[in-house]
């Protein structure tokens, strides 16, 4: 009878760890998706509010004024 009794114990804990275990996944799961959700969203925004930088082009500055350099 105690050897029942013993392995009945080490089943409830190992079960119980287990069901803890997935619970901890399940919000680090969670969080790690709600990161995505917002870096993607910053990045919507940055992509939208991107200003195109100066080319230079079109008139060219005199250099008369430094001939003799």
């Amino acid at each position: 009878m105690k050897p029942i009794k013993a392995l009945l114990v080490v089943a409830a804990l190992t079960t119980s760890s287990f069901a803890m275990a997935e619970g901890g996944a399940e919000r680090t799961f969670a969080r790690m998706e709600q990161a995505g959700q917002v870096s993607t969203a910053a990045y919507q925004v940055a992509q939208e509010q991107k200003v195109e930088s100066p080319v230079a082009g079109g008139k060219v500055e005199s250099t008369d004024d430094h001939a003799n350099c």
